[in-house]
């Protein structure tokens, strides 16, 4: 079961998420609204495909093995990422009032998680999973919510905290509740941080989350 989060964009896009698939004979990537990420299956010639994609976005990014690529497009960075994994629910006190995000508040969402990480939540990434918040004075300072997804498996993504509101707990709080919920829909939950977010690592470990592999995240971009 874990295997298939060697190369989990590939994977969600051919089981749980296959309806925001753009699929070519070596690659699939998610349409440029919801994610911009792709992961291929096998080696072989993937010029062409990566260009065709290209057309859509002048930036995006392959998980998992180096892809190979045309002179049309350049590697801007690698991001490497520890993959994380948790084996049981997260027994932790939340005392926060957390809410579901989707719908209503997807503004509020876009613009947060952009504030702390931008480039990576697009407007309909919302569509890929359940999101979760935390409000103080009506206005948004923390969330959680899922990313890529497979029949077995479910991402956590999107944590994040406004600098204004930090060191509450928030942000615990919110990854035992999204992590319980994932659970609760009989699946393992994972998730992917930069190898240099320390803070972000240490949180993740006090949790109970066990770095189960390294993957690079290779954003592309056009010439």
């Amino acid at each position: 079961m874990t295997e298939k989060l060697d190369n989990p964009v590939w994977h969600s896009l051919s089981e749980t998420h296959k309806n925001f698939s753009i699929a070519y004979k070596h690659l699939k990537f998610y349409t440029p609204d919801h994610c911009l990420f792709g992961g291929f299956d096998v080696d072989g010639d993937m010029f062409a495909e990566i260009d065709e994609y290209a057309r859509l976005t002048d930036n995006f990014f392959i998980v998992g093995k180096k892809p190979s690529f045309s002179n049309r497009i350049f590697l801007k960075n690698e991001l490497v990422c520890l993959q994380m994994v948790v084996e049981n629910k997260i027994k932790l006190d939340v005392t926060a009032a957390i809410i579901r995000l989707n719908d209503q508040f997807n503004d509020h969402l876009f613009d947060l998680v952009n504030l702390i990480q931008p480039g990576y939540f697009r407007r309909a990434t919302v569509m890929m999973g359940d999101y979760y918040g935390i409000f103080e004075n009506d206005t948004l300072v923390a969330v959680s919510g899922e990313r890529m997804k497979m029949i077995d498996s479910t991402e956590v993504s999107a944590v994040v905290t406004h600098p204004l509101y930090t060191g509450k707990g928030y942000a615990k709080q919110l990854v035992a509740f999204t992590v319980n919920k994932i659970f609760d829909q009989g699946k393992i939950p994972f998730l992917h941080v930069a190898k240099n977010n320390i803070g972000a690592i240490q949180l993740y470990q006090t949790l109970g989350f066990k770095t189960r592999t390294r993957i690079s995240f290779w954003n592309l971009v056009t010439a």
